[in-house]
């Protein structure tokens, strides 16, 4: 049997968006996995704040902020958030162009409360009540803080509401050299979310790095997500699979469609391609 490294994204894939608790069926796939001797590594967006209360589950390791930060079996292998120059100036064009941000650092994150007030002021808008009480569900269930409470720690990613097409734009244009913006939803109501991801990293490097330093070939890795912030993983892996509540274009790209995290993707998967 060929032993494999997996990597799994969490939100949309392990869990539902913004939950911390993945289904019986993945707890167990995974579980079993790992009895066989895979390892089973959690790759997210996450900052490794968030993704705490999962390591309960049980991994061999975990990449944290889109590939930024990297563990395996305890041990530090990659650590990378921005300089402080990177910071500040990511801080000061977003501000500049009034564009709300969340600011992930390893502790935690760190939020513009003004984004809830732009949404509040919008609420007969389309869409806005709803997007409202998901972000406050949201900042509740994964800790994320005001953003006065922030004093300066370094930052490994931020995520980013634009109001409007044009702010974006403007602002994607200063931050270019240093990072890539990673849209994740250009919504009816004009906003549009991002990632700003330091150009050094991303998932699929993440991917690469950890099984250089495990010694294992590119081709026993397994990839398992759900969202284009899952690209570049899904394209370096030797098997990549999209969730079927994932992103249609990120579906063009996998190898394999599983069920979706609502009716035991994962397990499913792990099955299907005899991880278990």
């Amino acid at each position: 049997m060929e032993l494999r490294i997996i990597f799994l994204d969490i939100d949309g894939t392990l869990t539902e968006p913004g939950a911390n608790e993945p289904p019986g069926s993945a707890v167990e796939a995974v579980r079993r996995a790992r009895q066989r001797g895979h390892r089973v590594f959690l790759c997210t967006g996450r900052n490794y704040d968030m993704l705490r209360p999962l390591l309960d589950y049980g991994f061999d390791g975990v990449v944290a902020s889109s590939g930024g930060y990297i563990e395996c079996g305890g041990s530090v292998i990659y650590d990378c958030p921005m300089t402080r120059e990177q910071q500040e100036q990511a801080m000061r064009i977003l501000r500049t162009h009034g564009i709300y941000r969340t600011v992930e650092c390893m502790d935690g994150s760190y939020t513009d409360e003004a984004f809830k007030e732009y949404l509040r002021a919008h609420a007969s808008q389309a869409g806005c009540s709803d997007l409202l009480r998901w972000r406050e569900q949201i900042e509740e269930s994964l800790h994320i803080r005001p953003m006065g409470e922030y004093r300066g720690q370094p930052v490994y990613k931020m995520v980013v509401m634009s109001p409007s097409q044009e702010r974006f734009a403007e602002a994607a244009d200063l931050l270019a050299l240093d990072f890539d913006l990673c849209i994740q939803d250009n919504n009816r109501n004009g906003l549009i979310s991002a990632e700003i991801i330091n150009r050094q990293f991303d998932k699929g490097r993440a991917v690469r790095r950890v099984c250089e330093y495990l010694g294992v070939p590119l081709k026993a890795s397994v990839a398992i997500g759900d969202s284009m912030n899952d690209k570049e993983m899904l394209e370096t892996a030797g098997l990549s699979i999209c969730m079927e509540n994932g992103s249609e274009e990120l579906k063009r790209l996998a190898d394999d469609i599983c069920p979706s995290v609502q009716k035991d993707g994962i397990y499913s998967a792990f099955r299907r391609h005899q991880l278990i």
